[in-house]
């Protein structure tokens, strides 16, 4: 199974309480490395906003819940997203909850404090014609070189990260050891996500297939005793930074007109899953969403696509398609037929 990346390092100009929280929350909680990075630098700006309010975390009981209010203010003036803000008051109410435990205050300053209302906008997706034209590239079968494996590592990539909707981070931290046999249908590939939970990626025949092929070729690039996966043109593994260049870089070869992420991929996954008429609580499991309320914001189905799946689902979606097409060709409907709660209606006296 992926081992956990390095600790996150702790970032300068913050208290030692502080600091500590960001300790607890990696190596108790299992929170991952790029999230203790975020509240570290959310808590070093909080800390500077504070000593300009004649305050610090050195003292947490000094921290009123009108020092948080102003905080958050001040963000909105900046024009940071609301999101963002979210992110950082979330960031203060862990680590005040981590300090009343510990018995260092004993008045929370967050309690009290909300969230800036969110704004309700679906993440960006590709369509499907769009994700074939990306995912047409076929790399040699016996690479010759350097760029041919190249070709077959970015394949493989892009389709693990559509064909089984990974995170970024999730695709990047697999090993070499992590991968199932691939001449076996059923099987899929462990990731480890989210606050360290694991969970089985599926995996489409043509993502075994470009995983064989890249697998075949990784010794082109891998340095000695490297275990990573996905490796760059050093043998060492690649990031972050890396990943989202090479798929930007093969939706521009595909013809894509906007900026593509890795992470858009994901949406599209999920949105072409739920347009062809998989439940929400599947693509849940899937995802590895801890709560259904994220899952539901990658519902980019209009209506037509929501008819389509009640039509397939429903026990009473025959007789409602056939009231559709009725409707639609002008005919009146006949005053005995049944409602979509199944019960005829009464004639009227």
């Amino acid at each position: 199974m992926s081992r956990k990346a390095s600790p996150a390092p702790l970032p300068e100009e913050l208290p030692d309480q502080a600091a500590a929280f960001l300790v607890w929350l990696e190596f108790q909680k299992g929170a991952s490395p790029a999230t203790v990075r975020a509240y570290g630098t959310d808590l070093v700006e909080f800390e500077q906003f504070l000593n300009q309010e004649g305050v610090s975390l050195n003292h947490p009981e000094s921290v009123t819940k009108h020092h948080v209010q102003s905080f958050s203010a001040s963000l909105f003036r900046a024009g940071l997203a609301r999101s963002s803000t979210a992110r950082k008051l979330s960031a203060l109410r862990s680590l005040f909850r981590y300090l009343q435990r510990g018995r260092l205050i004993s008045t929370n300053p967050c309690v009290g404090v909300r969230n800036p209302r969110q704004e309700h906008r679906h993440p960006a997706m590709l369509n499907v014609d769009q994700v074939f034209s990306l995912l047409s590239d076929n790399p040699p079968d016996h690479p010759a070189g350097e760029e041919d494996a190249l070709r077959l590592r970015d394949k493989a990539l892009l389709e693990l990260l559509y064909g089984s909707g990974l995170r970024i981070s999730e695709a990047l931290g697999l090993n070499v050891e992590d991968c199932p046999p691939l001449n076996i249908p059923e099987a899929g590939i462990r990731v480890l996500g989210k606050g360290s939970k694991q969970r089985l990626a599926l995996l489409s025949d043509t993502c075994r297939t470009a995983l064989a092929r890249w697998l075949e070729a990784r010794s082109l690039l891998a340095a000695r005793g490297e275990r990573a996966l996905f490796v760059g043109r050093r043998g060492a593994r690649l990031n972050r930074r890396q990943a989202a260049r090479i798929v930007e870089e093969n939706a521009v070869l595909a013809g894509i007109p906007q900026h593509v992420s890795p992470h858009e991929l994901r949406h599209s996954y999920a949105t072409h899953l739920l347009e062809g008429g998989a439940d929400l609580r599947s693509v849940q499991e899937l995802l590895g969403h801890s709560r259904i309320s994220t899952t539901q914001r990658y519902t980019h189905l209009n209506l037509d696509a929501l008819t389509r799946v009640y039509d397939a689902a429903h026990p009473l979606a025959d007789h409602a398609a056939t009231q559709r097409e009725t409707e639609d060709s002008g005919e009146t409907e006949s005053p005995a037929a049944p409602r979509r709660g199944g019960r005829p209606e009464k004639d009227s006296a």
